[in-house]
């Protein structure tokens, strides 16, 4: 009887097997279609190139079920058969490796690596069901490859650990920065995924052998697993209307015993490689003995546990993602402003918006044309910044720019690209703006619009007819508490609210006694408020607040300390101020709104930074 998988590597080098997409694509089959569909129509050419890598001396093998989830399906209109074909995928492979062989059941990253639309909730359910298919056929193992970000890995890893605990390998996709999609160095990336459960770690597809080599020596002291490493057959390159790859069997079989040597316990290849590739890496390693791995310690790092905790505190709930409301009811939660650029450079507005994740946004809210001044789109820019570092947007959508048919058409275009989150604002006059002769439409005021999106979420239409389905807006509403009467303000909220709004953001304020104040005249509403706080950037801006803006009011304290300060001082001395309101803040309120002046976005950093080392909440290198 074969020894377990786990058993089987802790003292041999087992070989895998090669490339199952690009082979097929060798012996015939187009690019463009589902090559796991051929599970079910063509089961026997599956297992022909099974046994192909099995006869090359392959002892473990993948089943083709790469890209068999939901998403990847979907595109062939496949997204029915996920189980049949993940099933499938096993039992052809059990058949062709034998009673001495080993399956693991292949799962590959749905993203990619790239920001695809999809939400926490929607990859573990995909994830979910593909693991749970495969386990049906009782696999030796699982595993995990192709992932460019450890985010969605620690994703994957987590949702196949609630369901078994066969052994796991994970494979990252990294090039010669040695670092993952989101940052991570790699010693990093290691610690996190040994600590979430992974018996085996290695790297496989986007480089070479030359290329993963350098990835795994800058691993050298930190290796406590043993190693899986699926190189590509070199770079490919397009001649005479085919892709060919460029690396030979025989500089795979001169690698395999350098890569054993490092600590690999599992090597095959990955795009480009054929059993002649597998044949050469087998001989290769022919009665080859590996140095002892590393004893598991069966500890596991405090600080990385904390990590996970923070990482599993903002998943779904009742099948859903979280929402700001979610969280906010949790523990502090802290949106941050970043306003949309008025010229065609989206640049500097993209760095600030990946370096506001990295520091821990729970969201970045995007302005609609405030104060009346054009800017770029922020539907374009929400879906960019959604897209591209999968933070959060929160749109504003003011009732100054578009009349009924429009509001609807925005919202609906919301909705279509999964912004669920807006604030709802009535929109300075188009007169105060940089175009005073354009029109303010105001079809609609503040209180109208929060009925009228929780209209769509019921799903009716702004003429009443009915729509196909119901939106999921999570609805903010603005308030001003600097006033002369604080308790008429209250009583205008107290009007948003019962139109349907589900959480308050504040303009900014610079007075500690009147957050205290905010905080007692509205302890009787049930709905969370996110206390606004602007750090200043000069004593001209500060004057330029005071006495030009509507809605701001500055202490004559702070004014004073402001006064005269520019350049750098006058930043420093704007954070030391918003760091004692966020004290005052968050001793009363779970959500804050910073605001970011002038693309300044390392005080809002800094700022995040500070509510986050006052919380004791610590990041994951993930956010970092």
């Amino acid at each position: 009887m074969k020894p377990d998988l786990r058993s089987a590597w802790k003292n041999n080098v087992l070989v895998g097997d090669g490339a199952m997409g690009t082979f097929l694509y060798q012996k015939g089959f187009p690019v463009g279609i589902s090559y796991e569909e051929l599970n079910l129509t063509s089961p026997e050419v599956i297992e022909d190139v099974h046994r192909s890598y099995i006869g090359a001396g392959a002892v473990l093998l993948e089943s083709n079920t790469y890209s068999a989830n939901y998403d990847k399906l979907s595109k062939f209109g496949l997204e029915a058969k996920v189980g049949d074909i993940n099933r499938a995928g096993v039992r052809i492979a059990r058949r062709a490796a034998g009673e001495s062989g080993y399956v693991v059941g292949a799962v590959g990253s749905i993203r990619a690596g790239k920001r695809a639309n999809l939400s926490g909730t929607e990859l573990k359910r995909f994830y979910t069901e593909q693991f749970s298919a495969l386990l049906e056929e009782q696999p030796d193992g699982i595993l995990l490859e192709t992932f460019y970000d450890v985010e969605e890995l620690h994703l994957a890893l987590r949702s196949v650990r609630k369901l078994s605990d066969l052994p796991v390998i994970c494979q990252l996709a990294v090039d010669e920065t040695a670092r993952t999609l989101d940052g991570l160095t790699l010693p990093e990336a290691f610690h996190i995924l040994e600590q979430d459960g992974a018996d085996v770690i290695g790297f496989n597809c986007r480089t070479g052998p030359n290329g993963i080599k350098r990835a795994l020596k800058s691993l050298q002291g930190n290796l406590k697993l043993p190693a899986s490493i699926y190189p590509n057959a070199g770079i490919a390159d397009y001649v005479d209307g085919q892709y060919r790859y460029g690396a030979s069997p025989e500089y795979f079989g001169q690698m395999a015993p350098v890569f054993a040597d490092m600590g690999a316990r599992i090597i095959g290849g990955c795009c480009g490689t054929t059993p002649q590739h597998i044949a050469e890496i087998s001989a290769a390693l022919r009665g080859y003995t590996p140095q002892p791995l590393p004893e598991p310690t069966g500890q596991r790092d405090p600080e990385r546990l904390i990590v996970q905790e923070h990482l599993a505190e903002d998943e779904e709930r009742d099948g859903r993602e979280p929402t700001l409301v979610d969280l906010v009811k949790e523990r502090h939660t802290v949106i941050v402003e970043l306003d949309p650029p008025r010229d065609l450079d989206i640049a500097k507005f993209m760095r600030g918006a990946e370096a506001l994740r990295k520091a821990g946004a729970d969201a970045l809210t995007l302005a609609d044309n405030s104060l009346a001044v054009t800017r770029m789109s922020n539907m374009a820019l929400g879906h960019l910044v959604q897209a591209r570092t999968g933070l959060r947007p929160l749109v504003h959508i003011a009732c100054r720019d578009r009349n009924l048919i429009g509001t609807q058409s925005h919202l609906m275009g919301f909705d279509a690209l999964g912004i669920d989150h807006v604030l709802a604002v009535t929109g300075d006059p188009a007169r105060f703006g940089d175009l005073p002769g354009s029109s303010s439409i105001y079809d609609l005021t503040s209180f109208e619009i929060i009925r009228m999106i929780k209209q769509l979420n019921d799903g009716i239409a702004f003429s009443g007819k009915p729509l196909k389905q119901n939106a999921n807006f999570v609805i903010g509403a603005a308030f001003n508490p600097n006033v002369k009467h604080l308790d008429k303000a209250v009583e205008r909220l107290e009007k948003k609210i019962a139109s349907g709004a589900d959480y308050i953001m504040t303009q900014p304020v610079y007075d500690p006694e009147l957050i205290a104040r905010i905080a007692k005249a509205t302890e009787h509403l049930e709905i969370p408020i996110f206390i606004g706080i602007m750090p200043l950037a000069s004593g001209r801006n500060a004057e330029y607040l005071h006495n030009e803006v509507p809605g701001i009011q500055l202490s004559p304290e702070v004014r004073s300390r402001m006064q005269g300060l520019e350049g750098e001082a006058g930043r420093a001395e704007g954070v030391r101020i918003a760091k004692e309101l966020l004290d005052a803040a968050t001793a009363h309120f779970n959500g804050i709104y910073l605001m970011t002046p002038f693309m300044f976005y390392d005080m809002s950093v800094q700022l995040l930074e500070y509510v986050w080392a006052k919380q004791g909440r610590k990041l994951s290198p993930l956010f970092r």
